[in-house]
Parts: structure tokens; sequence; C-alpha cells
């Protein structure tokens, strides 16, 4: 397979987003699912794990050719980025307890001093993100409410990644200024 420059992924990648052409992705394909894999297991994935993650990249290359933006990124900085998010997400669902991990039986009726004293902390913590710059307020809540990854949220917004985490860390930050 011949070497190809940064504007020929550019190309491949349009003809895949315009008109599904299979040759472009197999050319796409055939380049970066080994890269990709080779990316993973040298990140601390077992070749498995690798194996998955690298294939489920392509198919989100496949899926949203259309949202690639040669403005914002080279074609290999584009996939390598989709890989290194999906990693996150396989770790973070790794990390999951099983549902048979979890306790089934009844609860301890909790202390009413308990009770009132995470209401108020409820009641701070609300307080506190409502104070938040409605940008930064916007990502926690996508974050923490909607369960979204910093991907899934750049994804919805189009903003870059750097910029999602840049203002979670900011609203974090003053929400624990705020609650302490």
């Amino acid at each position: 397979m011949k070497a190809r420059n940064g504007a020929e992924w550019v190309v491949l990648l349009r003809q895949i987003a315009e008109t599904q052409d299979t040759e472009a992705f197999t050319l796409l394909f055939q380049h970066f699912a080994p890269r990709v894999k080779a990316f993973l297991m040298k990140s601390g994935a077992d070749q498995a794990m690798a194996e998955e993650v690298a294939q489920e990249v392509m198919v989100t290359v496949w899926n949203k050719a259309t949202q690639f933006d040669p403005a914002r990124a080279s074609v290999a900085t584009w996939i390598f980025t989709i890989a290194r998010n999906r990693r996150i997400d396989m770790l973070r669902r790794d990390r999951r307890p099983e549902p048979e991990e979890l306790f089934w039986g009844p609860e301890e009726e909790p202390d009413q001093l308990q009770v009132l004293a995470l209401q108020q902390e409820s009641d701070q913590l609300i307080a506190a993100i409502a104070d938040l710059p409605e940008k930064q307020r916007i990502m926690i809540e996508r974050a923490y409410f909607s369960d979204l990854s910093h991907s899934e949220i750049a994804e919805e917004t189009g903003l870059p990644l750097g910029t999602i985490k840049s203002r979670i860390r900011l609203a974090l930050d003053r929400l624990r200024h705020s609650l302490s």
C-alpha cells in the first residue's frame, strides 16, 4: 500500500462521508486500524480489548465521517482522539460494579440528623451550581447529571475537548471553594 499524505486521507474521509465509499474506508481501515490497536496496547490495553476498541473506533469513523473537520484536526489526530476516548469509556465501564456485587438487601433507616445534613448539603450544592457561569454550569450538568463523557459532550456541542475539560475543571474548583 502506498504511503499517503494528510490531504489524501482527508479526500478519503470525505468520500466516506459523502458516498459511503467502501474502497476509501478499506484504505483508511488498513492503514489506521493496526496503528490504533498498537496505540491502545501501548497505553495498557490487552490484545483483546485493543482489538475490540480498534474495531469500535473504525465503526465510529465510518458512522461519523461527516463530523470530521480538517480545519480542526488532521485525520490521524481525529481518529486517535476517538480511540483515546473509546479507551477511557471502556475503562470507566470496566470499573463499574457488576450487579451481583451490589448489596440488594433492605437498608437501615437513615438517622434523621443524617437526612437533614444531607438535605442541607444538597441545597448548598444546588445553589453553588446555580451560581456558576452559564457555560461552566451547562458542562457540569451534562457531565454529572446527564452522565455524558467529555467526548460525548464534545460531539453534542461541537466544542473542542480541551474547552470542555477546562470548563468542567474551573467549575469544579469554584464548587469546591463555594462548598468549603
